[in-house]
């Protein structure tokens, strides 16, 4: 499925009408009362059916934005769903005109989304992000790397030369990204054994690991305490952030 545009001008085609949640098996119980839909509208959402599989809609509210309620509710809907059986989780914001183009879009990818569903039955993602103080990977540089003390040596208090300056901030760039790239490296090693699939994405600002792993539910509870375990031993100076279980966006694709 793809996104659509909502806004109109006179000379272009209605705005889509179907804001789209997630694709499951038609078997699923989709149990939907009691839920808000995007919009806020309750009692909205409702199932639109293409032989085997299903896909849970609601009316597309106007002027849709990423605001936190509906985000909220976006969420519910797929944690609901994903409660009770597999499920390929859409990302906020996905469109549709009518009922006709979800089932054309569902006919047209039947069998990759039956497999989809297969491989991810039982599944929940979970996403760690890590950073660890830049001050003490910085000393464990001029700590461990003879060039790198040398070099902070020679230019301490203004001394030496320019080229030893940047010969000392290109050492301990390339030392930083090394060693951050060998601990992310060893942190998806400890936890890969638990799951069944990982993803992992560029880090953003401070954090050296952005990496989610896809997890057998009934595995759920000892792969977070595999990870809290692993969080101290790394001890102080490093921030680890679990979250999930998650429906598995990242492995939907």
């Amino acid at each position: 499925m793809s996104t659509t545009s909502t806004s109109t001008s006179p000379s272009q085609s209605p705005a889509p009408s179907l804001y789209i949640y997630a694709i499951t098996g038609s078997d699923h119980p989709l149990r939907l009362a009691g839920l808000r839909a995007v919009g806020g509208v309750s009692g909205a959402l409702r199932a639109v059916t293409g032989g085997p599989l299903a896909c849970v809609v609601s009316p597309a509210p106007p002027d849709l934005r990423p605001k936190r309620r509906d985000l909220a509710a976006h969420q519910e809907v797929q944690e609901r769903l994903m409660a009770d059986g597999a499920v390929l989780p859409m990302r906020f914001g996905m469109l549709a005109p009518d009922d006709a183009a979800v089932t054309a879009a569902l006919d047209g990818k039947r069998a990759e989304y039956v497999r989809r569903l297969e491989e991810l039955h039982a599944t929940a993602e979970f996403n760690l992000k890590a950073a660890r103080s830049q001050d003490g990977l910085l000393r464990e540089v001029l700590t461990e790397s003879d060039d790198a003390r040398r070099l902070n040596e020679r230019t301490r208090d203004g001394g030496g030369t320019y080229a030893d300056r940047v010969a000392l901030g290109e050492l301990v760039a390339h030392q930083l990204d090394a060693r951050q790239r060998l601990l992310a490296d060893q942190v998806v090693g400890r936890l890969a054994e638990l799951a069944r699939g990982k993803v992992v994405a560029a880090p953003a600002g401070d954090d050296f690991l952005n990496a989610s792993f896809l997890v057998e539910r009934g595995r759920a509870e000892e792969f977070s305490r595999a990870a809290r375990r692993l969080a101290r031993g790394y001890g102080e100076g490093y921030d680890f952030r679990l979250r999930g279980p998650l429906p598995p966006y990242s492995f939907v694709a």
